[in-house]
């Protein structure tokens, strides 16, 4: 019996994303959005004018669906068409490129929403799509081959994660000279013409040859289109494994692993691995290869999936030099989940091998660190760190509880006391603690015993130092800082981590070098980059970086009163008084009980000078005693 509340229907479906969507946010944010809300309302308007309904539009991303595939093609090439028109008025470097896809397939509708193997088509067939382009699925072609004034190519079975079979694709061509052509679709050989094809067996078979061994199995990344220039070591970033359980709920499970092998990557000096808030931007997502390379500034690319059955688990992964569209290395796993510590090893030296990367001696010993045994205390210490991450208050007595689990599962095990420790801090920042000094102290021994249990536990240093700024212990907080980026020198955080400790100590010019470091290995960070470097910069007198590195934090945490207050003295610092007070004013909105009483206090300033510096700028900015 179908489950009640849910029916399935025949429908097409339209999906679209922008290209290069990561750069043009890195390159100005709002820029970025003011010309996404403008072209999105485009395709919204003819979306409707085809008879179609937009279901969903998270980000750059638009689903849409029509009752008749010709609505679908014709509209999906109408916003082509309209977007071109716009994009012709804006500098290039600024022009916004759709990509859409379409699809004819089954779908379970629950009220306005779609979900399946229909909907996952049209993505995957909108991620084979160039910018400005539109490809159309074997199904949806099937309804509109001889019914639109278009051309297409076919470009064959694709093989697209998630999707069991090949999908046939179609890219639609849309100049006029191209109606009614269609290029590259196999045709039946005549009997007559038997023997021609057996007679070109043989060249066919060169051909083969030639295109496993020669031939790119993807278009190239460009190094001359990549946001940043290629670091003189191997650079890599690690996908999101995609969770092919069938159970979201075990999405924690792949994301952990990916994780896990971007740390284990990380400690390898003569490697360069971007953070995992950059690589998992693209989660969930259709992106091509070469678009992961060029937006992050790297050369090979690692992807794979997760199946998690009860006591089983398969993995399968690819190593990917995008600059000459080659898999370096593939290899799928089926194993006990009992053995998943010993596969993630495997994996990173696989990796570490195919890149012909020689480990020092202490690498080694690093890299094959055993964290614990016990596969519960491991699964749960993931599950704590996934909450935490959440950034909320349920989020973080989730996280606290799951990680006092963990601990009394496996007393030795380092992670979750780093875990427990960042909860205990969090309360504080919360207001869900009756004591923050006992929180506080309870942080600290939580930290401590993860050092203590393991002393090359990069993070637990690296947080420790954080919090001996705030005890106002300088030098030991700058040592734990730089000991953490010795253990983890691809680690975006921990770089954070000493600039924090650097800019506290009022050592200016050495946190803008390691909160730069930490941009640059993690291109797409959260807010808490952009706050830091903003409040470096003007340390330095590097007004202008700073106001666009605090501009950068408030879009992307717009509630944020820490991001508008930096911002507000970043403006007040350069003279621009009128910008202070409208974000003082923001900082009054967001936080009605601000006082700078309150603010001096919680800085924790080495020099006196530093921090009057940063309260009378406020106070010109209009922020009250």
């Amino acid at each position: 019996m179908a489950q009640e509340g849910f029916k399935r229907k025949l429908t097409a479906i339209l999906s679209a994303d922008v290209e290069g969507y990561s750069r043009l946010m890195g390159d100005d944010e709002e820029a970025t959005v003011r010309t996404l809300t403008s072209y999105r309302e485009v395709l919204s308007t003819l979306i409707q004018q085809h008879n179609g309904k937009v279901l969903d539009s998270p980000g750059d991303n638009l689903l849409a669906e029509f009752v008749s595939v010709v609505d679908a093609v014709q509209c999906a090439v109408a916003v082509q068409k309209e977007i071109k028109s716009r994009n012709d008025e804006l500098p290039e470097n600024r022009r916004m490129q759709f990509r859409i896809g379409v699809n004819l397939g089954d779908v379970i509708e629950d009220q306005e929403r779609i979900y399946g193997d229909g909907v996952n088509v049209a993505a995957r067939t909108e991620g084979l799509a160039d910018g400005g382009g539109v490809c159309v699925s074997g199904s949806a072609y099937d309804q509109i081959a001889k019914k639109l004034p278009l051309g297409y190519e076919y470009i064959g079975e694709q093989k697209v994660k998630n999707i069991e079979k090949p999908i046939r694709v179609y890219r639609v061509l849309m100049d006029p000279a191209a109606a009614g052509k269609v290029i590259g679709e196999k045709r039946p050989i005549s009997r007559h013409w038997r023997w021609a094809a057996f007679a070109l067996l043989v060249v066919a078979g060169a051909l083969v040859i030639w295109n496993f061994y020669y031939r790119p199995s993807f278009a190239p990344a460009s190094e001359e289109r990549m946001a940043y220039p290629l670091p003189d070591k191997p650079s890599i970033a690690v996908l999101p494994f995609d969770n092919m359980s069938g159970d979201p709920e075990q999405a924690y499970f792949s994301d952990g692993l990916s994780e896990e092998i971007i740390t284990a990557l990380s400690k390898i000096t003569k490697l360069f691995v971007i953070a995992r808030n950059s690589s998992f931007s693209y989660k969930g997502k259709p992106v091509k290869i070469k678009q992961v390379a060029e937006e992050l500034g790297v050369r090979y690319v690692l992807e794979g999936s997760v199946r998690k059955a009860e006591d089983r688990v398969r993995i399968t992964a690819q190593l990917i030099d995008a600059l000459d569209g080659h898999h370096l290395w593939a290899e799928r796993y089926d194993r006990d989940l009992k053995d998943i510590f010993a596969l993630q090893d495997e994996i990173a030296m696989k990796v570490i091998n195919s890149l012909q990367v020689e480990l020092t001696e202490g690498e080694h010993a690093r890299l094959w660190a055993k964290g614990t045994d016990n596969l519960e205390a491991y699964l749960k210490s993931l599950r704590a760190r996934e909450y935490y991450l959440i950034s909320t208050k349920e989020g973080n007595e989730l996280a606290q509880r799951t990680a006092e689990e963990a601990i009394a599962l496996d007393p030795e095990y380092a992670p979750p006391y780093h875990v427990l420790s960042i909860t205990y801090y969090m309360d504080i920042l919360f207001g869900t603690t009756k004591s923050p000094q006992q929180s506080m102290k309870q942080a600290v021994v939580s930290v401590q015993k993860a050092i203590a249990l393991d002393d090359s536990y990069a993070l637990a240093h690296g947080w420790f130092g954080y919090l001996l700024a705030y005890s106002r212990k300088y030098e030991e907080s700058v040592m734990e800082a730089q000991k953490c980026v010795a253990l983890d020198p691809n680690g975006a955080h921990g770089y954070l981590y000493l600039s924090f400790v650097y800019r506290y100590a009022g050592r200016f010019e050495e946190a803008v070098q390691a909160v730069e470091k930490a941009i640059r290995l993690n291109p797409f960070p959260p807010n808490t980059y952009f706050r830091q470097a903003c409040g470096s910069y003007f340390f330095v007198g590097r007004y202008d970086d700073a106001i666009a590195a605090g501009k950068k934090a408030v879009t992307l945490s717009p509630d944020d009163y820490i991001a508008h207050m930096l911002l507000a003295t970043a403006y007040s610092l350069a003279g621009r008084q009128e910008e202070a007070h409208i974000e003082a004013a923001e900082v009054l909105r967001l936080n009605p009980k601000y006082s700078l009483a309150r603010t001096g206090k919680l800085m924790a300033f080495k020099n006196q000078a530093d921090k009057e510096l940063v309260i009378n700028a406020l106070r010109k900015a209009g922020l009250p005693e």
